[in-house]
């Protein structure tokens, strides 16, 4: 496993970190987490050399942390750092800091977090966190004892991020980047900023959601074995991110063993500056062919669920970026039936907004529902 620094720290981290986001599951419930396989990933990883675990109060709806508190017994606790997060959209009271993070302990089964993030840093949630004091509060926490470290991370605008950057001493701050990514949200120019400012930084959805993993359209494909070096798509993605000096370690939610061990082998081969020129040439003309194809950036990250009308719409999404990739394939539809049902068909939209609010990328999920109806209609 290789290993960065991580920030201004006296301690490294590993290039690779394990984001407990998308576990396997038990069926369709992102609540019934596949505990056995899913601690076997967990144990594996550290085993491998992985020190960081990602989670949060709201991933798998509250069912993350109970599992990763089960993983890290038996010895393992010792040998990583865990960050999870405040879920500050949920903060309606200053006394609900103090609920959340008792919970986070109580889940976690540990006396303190290593890493605590203020989690999805927008407009709204930048506005909770000065309206309820919890630079403060973390303080606070972290002269008891009860917080090592405290960062944020981020779903906005970069005049927004620079903002928070220079607001406060933070440790470290969490953004989304990757190769389709690269002025969206933060994108490079914050990764910049913040490294500038001492701030490690760690990188989530550098795959975006598993998207660019799948296999790609033939157009793409071409693009890739122009390279010397051959490569599985994921590692494409993961190696664009860790390329990059300022990136402390990347985040992979791995939902199989398979992504583990390939993740890990992926690490071991990392580096800044590992790329050549004319890969890096690669990345771009990939990137201009995905936005022709009509690239869709959801992550699956399932912010947007439940939906009060029982829509699957990160499914229905998957569907249909893989249909307009696909140049509108039947194939997709078939899929598309083989998948969901009339009750959590996107015809069940009634355009009331809520997923939107939710959404860290802002997507315009009713228009897309609206135009999923089109293309998967009821009667086939």
């Amino acid at each position: 496993m290789k290993y960065c620094k991580f920030g201004l720290l006296d301690w490294e981290v590993s290039a690779l970190g394990f984001g407990a986001m998308r576990l396997p599951i038990i069926g369709k419930d992102a609540s019934k987490i596949d505990e056995k396989q899913s601690i076997e990933m967990i144990r594996y990883a550290i085993d491998q050399g992985v020190n960081y675990i990602d989670t949060a109060y709201v991933y798998h709806r509250g069912k993350s942390e109970v599992l990763l508190g089960k993983a890290l017994k038996d010895g393992y606790r010792e040998k990583v750092r865990i960050a999870t997060k405040m879920p500050v959209r949920l903060v309606e009271k200053k006394e609900d800091l103090e609920e959340y993070f008792n919970t986070h302990l109580e889940r976690l089964q540990t006396e303190y977090i290593d890493f605590y993030l203020l989690h999805g840093m927008r407009e709204a949630t930048w506005t909770k966190v000065k309206k309820f004091d919890v630079l403060n509060w973390a303080e606070e926490k972290i002269d008891e004892g009860k917080i090592n470290y405290l960062g944020f991370s981020f779903h906005d605008k970069l005049q927004l991020f620079k903002e928070i950057v220079d607001s406060h001493d933070w440790t470290f701050c969490q953004i989304q980047l990757n190769y389709m990514d690269t002025e969206y949200q933060a994108g490079l120019e914050g990764l910049r900023y913040a490294a500038d400012k001492g701030l490690a930084v760690v990188v989530m959805e550098p795959i975006k959601g598993g998207k660019l993993a799948v296999t790609p359209p033939e157009e793409i494909q071409e693009i890739w074995d122009k390279a010397e070096e051959k490569r599985s798509p994921a590692e494409w993605a993961l190696q664009w991110v860790w390329n990059l000096p300022e990136v402390s370690v990347a985040l992979s939610g791995m939902s199989e063993m398979r992504h583990v061990e390939e993740n890990v082998k992926y690490a071991d081969r990392s580096g800044p500056g590992s790329l050549r020129e004319n890969e890096l040439a690669l990345y771009e003309d990939v990137k201009d062919a995905y936005t022709r194809l009509g690239f869709i950036g959801c992550t699956a990250c399932q912010y947007c669920l439940p939906c009060p009308e029982g829509v699957d719409i990160p499914t229905i999404l998957g569907h249909y970026n893989e249909y307009y990739m696909s140049g509108g394939s039947e194939e997709v539809k078939e899929t598309y039936w083989q998948n969901n049902n009339p009750e959590n068909h996107a015809s069940n939209c009634i355009a009331c907004g809520k997923c939107e609010e939710k959404c860290p990328q802002q997507l315009p999920i009713r228009k897309f529902m609206n135009e999923a109806v089109r293309l998967f209609p009821l009667s086939k």
